[in-house]
This record gives C-alpha cells, sequence and structure tokens, in this order.
C-alpha cells in the first residue's frame, strides 16, 4: 500500500508520527485511506506536519502499543528524533484503557504531542477535564472491542454447530464466495498449496533412504521459495508475502492435523457432529491410512537408532554417507576455499591421525567429475517413480468409533441424556455406531505399499531440470553412489562406485 507523503524532521517542534492500524484491512469504516485524511487534517488543525508513518496493518487493537511492529519502535525511542504522535482516534491508538493511558502519559512526560482527529487541538493531560475525556474515549474503546470479541466467539460458537467454517482455510484449502466478502459456500483445495503439499507426502512416504525427513522437506520447501502457510493466507486475501522460511513445527503441524481428512476442527480436534461423528466440510487431502503412516514416518527417532542425520544443504556431495575420504574412511566435509576434503585428523579423530595428506579437491572439480560419470552410467535410464498406495484404516476408524461410543455411554451415564427426548436420540446414535463397528470388524485389512511407475523421463532429463544440488544428491543416494577421495599423489584420485558395482577410477 502507498504511503502518504512526508517531510523531513526540522526541530519545529510540532514534527509528528501518524499511527494508522487494522485489525483487518477489510474494516472499510476504519480504512487506511480514511485514517490518513483524518490525520492529515488533524495534523494541519494544530499547525504541524508529518515526518513519518507507523501503519500497523493486521495488528488488534489489544496490543501493545509498545510492541507493535511500527508504532513500538517509535515509541521505545528507536527510530530517531520525533515530537510526537497523531492518529484518526484514540482507538486507534489502542483498545485497552491501560494501553491508551500509558502510551499518553509516556508521550506526554517526555515533552512530546499527542493528536486525536477526534479532539479538538493538542491533547493536555495537565488539564482535568481533558484527562477525563481521554479516559471516557478509552473506556468506550474498550468496552467496544470486548463487545466485538463477545459477537465474534459467539459467532463461532454458532458456526461450529451449523458445521460452518469461521477460521481461515488450512493450508492446502481455499474458500469459495460467490462475492468477496459473502459467505462460504464451497471449500476446494489451493491449486497452489494442495500440489505442495501432496508433493512432500509422496516424498517422504516413498522414501527408502531415510534422507527425506520434515527438516529436509522444510529446508527445501524454504529454498524453493514455497509459500509458507501464512504467506499463503496473504496473497488470498490480497496482501503480500513475508517471504519467511518454513519451520519444522508449522509443516509437522500440516502432516499430522486432522485437518487434512476435511473435518471442521476447532482447538487442534474435529468437532464433532449430532451423531458424535466428526464434520466433514471440505474434500480430504488426504486419506486417514496416509495420515497414520506419515505420523509413522515422521515420529522422532533416537540419535543411534535413526543413523547419520540427513544433509540439509545444497552442496552435490555434503551428505555423510555420499562422499568418504579414500585414506581414512571418515566423510569429506565441505572446506571453504578448499572445496571438499577431509579433515578427521584435525578434528581428533583417533582411527584418523595417520591420514597426512588428507585429500583435498575442489568442489566444482568433484562435483563435474561425479556428474561426468553419474550421467554416463545412468543417464540414459527411464526413470521410474515410487507412489505410495495407502493401506485400509479400519483399525484407526474401529478404534475412533469405539472412542466415540464410549464416550456417549460414559455421558449417559452421567445422566445427560435422561429426558424422553434425548433417551429416543441416544439409543439411535448408539445402535448406529454398534452397527457401523460390527461392519467395519468385517472388512479385511490391507497394508499400506509402495510401487514402481513409469515417468517418461530418463535420468539425464531429471538430472538437468533439477531446481538445485540437494535433489540432484537425492539421486545420487537413491542410485547408491559412493565417492572416495584419495590424496593428490596417490594412484586413484577418485573412485566412484554405484548400486550396479561398476567402478571408474579417475
Amino acid at each position: 500500500m502507498e504511503r502518504l507523503p512526508t517531510t523531513d524532521y526540522d526541530g519545529c517542534g510540532k514534527c509528528l508520527i501518524g499511527v494508522r492500524r487494522l485489525s483487518r484491512k477489510s474494516e472499510s469504516t476504519n480504512s487506511p485511506e480514511k485514517q490518513g485524511n483524518l490525520i492529515l487534517k488533524a495534523t494541519a488543525e494544530v499547525g504541524g506536519h508529518i515526518i513519518g508513518w507507523a501503519d500497523d496493518w493486521e495488528v488488534s487493537g489489544a496490543t501493545n502499543p509498545l510492541t507493535r511492529p511500527e508504532l513500538g519502535p517509535w515509541l521505545r525511542d528507536e527510530k530517531g528524533m520525533y515530537d510526537g504522535i497523531v492518529g484518526s482516534a484514540v482507538d486507534r491508538i489502542g483498545r485497552n484503557v491501560r494501553d491508551v493511558l500509558n502510551t499518553a502519559y509516556a508521550i506526554h512526560e517526555t515533552g512530546r504531542l499527542l493528536v486525536t482527529a477526534d479532539h479538538l487541538g493538542l491533547w493536555n493531560l495537565d488539564d482535568p477535564d481533558e484527562e477525563s475525556e481521554l479516559l471516557v474515549k478509552a473506556l468506550g474503546a474498550q468496552l467496544e472491542h470486548r463487545a466485538i470479541k463477545r459477537r465474534i466467539q459467539d459467532e463461532h460458537v454458532r458456526a461450529r454447530r451449523a458445521g460452518q467454517p469461521k477460521k481461515k482455510p488450512s493450508y492446502g484449502y481455499q474458500y469459495i464466495r460467490r462475492v468477496p466478502t459473502g459467505n462460504v459456500v464451497e471449500i476446494a483445495f489451493h491449486p497452489d498449496a494442495s500440489r505442495e503439499i501432496w508433493n512432500v507426502v509422496e516424498r517422504i512416504l516413498t522414501d527408502t533412504t531415510g534422507k527425506i525427513t520434515i527438516s529436509t522437506e522444510v529446508a527445501r520447501l524454504s529454498r524453493e521459495g514455497v509459500l509458507t502457510p501464512h504467506d499463503v493466507i496473504a496473497v488470498m486475501y490480497g496482501r503480500e508475502p513475508s517471504g519467511k522460511a518454513w519451520t519444522y513445527q508449522s509443516l509437522k503441524q500440516i502432516l499430522w492435523s486432522e485437518a487434512a481428512l476435511g473435518y471442521l476442527m476447532h482447538k487442534g480436534k474435529p468437532v464433532l457432529g449430532e451423531d458424535g461423528r466428526p464434520i466433514q466440510i471440505a474434500p480430504a487431502l488426504w486419506d486417514r491410512a496416509t495420515r497414520e503412516a506419515l505420523i509413522a514416518k515422521t515420529k522422532p527417532k533416537e540419535r543411534e537408532k535413526a543413523g547419520p542425520r540427513a544433509a540439509r544443504g545444497v552442496k552435490l556431495l555434503a551428505d555423510a554417507e555420499l562422499a568418504k575420504c579414500g585414506s581414512c574412511g571418515e566423510r569429506l566435509i565441505v572446506n571453504g576455499l578448499k572445496g571438499y576434503g577431509c579433515t578427521a585428523r584435525v578434528r581428533g579423530v583417533i582411527t584418523s591421525q595417520k591420514c597426512k595428506p588428507a585429500p583435498t579437491m575442489k568442489r566444482h572439480l568433484l562435483d563435474a567429475k561425479v556428474t561426468e560419470w553419474f550421467l554416463s552410467e545412468y543417464g540414459s535410464g527411464q526413470v521410474m517413480k515410487r507412489k505410495f498406495i495407502p493401506g485400509t484404516s479400519y483399525a484407526t476408524e474401529i478404534a475412533d468409533l469405539e472412542a466415540d461410543r464410549k464416550r456417549l455411554r460414559e455421558d449417559r451415564q452421567a445422566g445427560l441424556y435422561d429426558a424422553p427426548d434425548d433417551v429416543a436420540w441416544f439409543r439411535e446414535q448408539y445402535k448406529h455406531m454398534g452397527e457401523e463397528l460390527a461392519r467395519l470388524k468385517e472388512l479385511p485389512e490391507r497394508a499400506a505399499r509402495v510401487v514402481m511407475v513409469p515417468t517418461g523421463e530418463t535420468v539425464a532429463d531429471v538430472w538437468e531440470s533439477a531446481k538445485d544440488d540437494a535433489r540432484r544428491r537425492e539421486m545420487l543416494v537413491d542410485f547408491g553412489v559412493k565417492v572416495k577421495l584419495f590424496p593428490l599423489r596417490a594412484s586413484q584420485r577418485v573412485k566412484i562406485t554405484g548400486a550396479s558395482a561398476y567402478e571408474l577410477i579417475v
């Protein structure tokens, strides 16, 4: 959004900071333009001029002004000289009596000015009448904020009971509305986010090397510039993405959450309908069996059982099992300008004390040798893609249904369904759950599996189209490539082997 014009600080005593705030930019009654015009008018009336703007968009009025991203640094004297602040109304400063008064007195005690367009002239807190007026306006803002919050909470409760979404869509989904601000008429897959998360799921579940984890996928998504859940929402609602990196917890939450099953969620759990079952409001990104497989595959492992840590950088041979020293067998390190090299002896590895001279080679030279060998050995081969085929999840469904039936039975024992109408409903639901349990127990279970399907591409095609060397490194690991580097004077400088056991000495 374009900022309104400013002038330089000139020490006139009325160099002011324009303060604008919106909880949501769609608030038509307090639009940025309207606030800006009111601020400029109030500034002119007191003979001042604007030297900067503190625009806090998507910031709740309940947020302490000292901690707001734009206003906070000014109040903490971190952004330079200024003579005061000006807002379109007291509630734009804050919607909490304590925060408004603290901010006002902090401004007043430093000799600075406070101006709002809903008050004539400068605020004079030494005048009891003006102090009382500020208190009344702050109290009104706080009461209004509480009323708004209560209405929103009531609406969320009503929507949950009606099976309607009120919060932002879960990652992978988008809301379909007939008009921009109208009711949600459909929840559909987001074309980009759903494709990205499906790719993550496929990569994790079909991995047989143990090298593709939540952590490596977080690094890959950030490296490739894939929008985070927060930024997907921002773009959907017409805002600029922040460009922040993915985090482990955000990706894990997406993969583990039952929101991916298309359920209406509240506080991390599915909302249950009148039948005691989760309310389905959208198509599932994947089924329950896939979710269970994801949880099992991505559970934290003990270090001694998990094996070497998966590499997350972009260097081609930066993998503990991929490139090793030909003299002592320790892994090669990317050693600054020298490229790949063995540092085991200087790191004090006992078995490497005779590794002298330690082998080194420029990174681009060794990468080129490995690339040439790999493409000559495997480049013309056809690429087969691993595809995860989920099994059945009847055991999980049976456990969920038994838990729902147990909860219903305990509620009845606690006297929740003693009324005549409730008794009939309870019997019907309990009977229905029993019949569903009997049906599920008769169905055969099928284990999940990974199958190979042709892609129509060659290995060379995939190698050339890879976005970075991290993807190429995955290919080397898939083909069982091993690289050994020997000292310069050794008869064998580089030794490369693959799954075919073919060896090349260069």
